[in-house]
């Protein structure tokens, strides 16, 4: 549980990103990307290229056989919509983490107010605690209300061009209800315990990188028609996920120490 003291951190934090213009327009970025620009090129060009393209063609030719049927400019749209979009969701909380978690401690080194935080009546465990959970409600919170922003920007798009509306795979509900949560715990956790090792917030962030490269080639993977991952898998993917999160978060708060956040 989360005591007051800790609450009075998070809060603290939350409000410094958002005063911080720089850091704030860098987690906006992003997400905005992901979820109104890339879709709605994506909408755009399977609803308004004529079917008789040659790249059309071939992007129909990746589509599972039950899914060529009826009109096809939505049926690439709703296949994009549910295995394609997904992934950016994906992306989303590493990202804003990234630079959320990144500025944790090195944020406090850069103010010289990590001795004053030392001094408080918390544990080295529970400021490192605190700190998790700051970002990871900045970055569940922005993934969430991207999800939202796509989710009307994808079917008034959709509904004005075709007169229809897309329908949610429950893969939506594995993603963001497990798997989103687990990768941005397993994201901050790292980037905030390479956040007190770290001198500069660049150092930090480049502890996220191997994060990221998974993720691209799943992107890649599901948009060129490789694999497209079953939701089943994502649900077996998220319980595996979650569960290591919460293993990780453990074992970093017991192995987190004054002699860490010091050097």
């Amino acid at each position: 549980m989360v005591n007051s003291k800790q609450q009075a951190i998070i809060k603290k934090d939350i409000q410094g990103i958002v005063a911080n213009k720089r850091y704030f327009y860098m987690i906006l970025l992003i997400p905005l990307l992901f979820s109104v620009v890339l879709p709605s090129v994506f909408v755009l060009i399977a609803l308004l290229t004529p079917v008789s393209s040659n790249d059309f063609q071939q992007l129909l030719r990746t589509l599972p056989e039950q899914y060529q049927q009826g009109d096809l400019g939505i049926q690439i749209v709703q296949t994009i919509f549910n295995s394609v979009l997904p992934m950016f969701f994906l992306m989303i909380p590493i990202m804003t983490a990234t630079v959320m978690a990144a500025s944790s401690f090195v944020g406090e080194k850069e103010k010289n107010t990590l001795e004053t935080l030392l001094y408080s009546p918390l544990s080295v465990k529970q400021i490192f605690q605190a700190k998790v959970y700051s970002s990871f409600v900045v970055s569940f919170g922005i993934t969430l209300s991207s999800f939202v922003i796509m989710l009307l920007v994808v079917q008034a798009e959709v509904f004005f061009l075709r007169s229809t509306l897309l329908s949610l795979s429950v893969s939506w509900a594995y993603i963001l209800l497990l798997l989103v949560p687990a990768i941005t715990l397993v994201s901050i956790t790292v980037i905030v315990k390479g956040s007190a090792k770290s001198q500069t917030m660049e150092e930090a962030q480049q502890r996220s990188g191997f994060l990221v490269m998974p993720l691209v080639l799943f992107m890649v993977g599901q948009f060129t028609g490789l694999f497209l991952i079953s939701p089943w898998a994502m649900l077996i993917a998220g319980v595996v996920l979650m569960g290591v999160a919460v293993v990780l978060l453990q074992n970093s708060m017991q192995s987190f120490t004054y002699e860490m956040l010091l050097k």
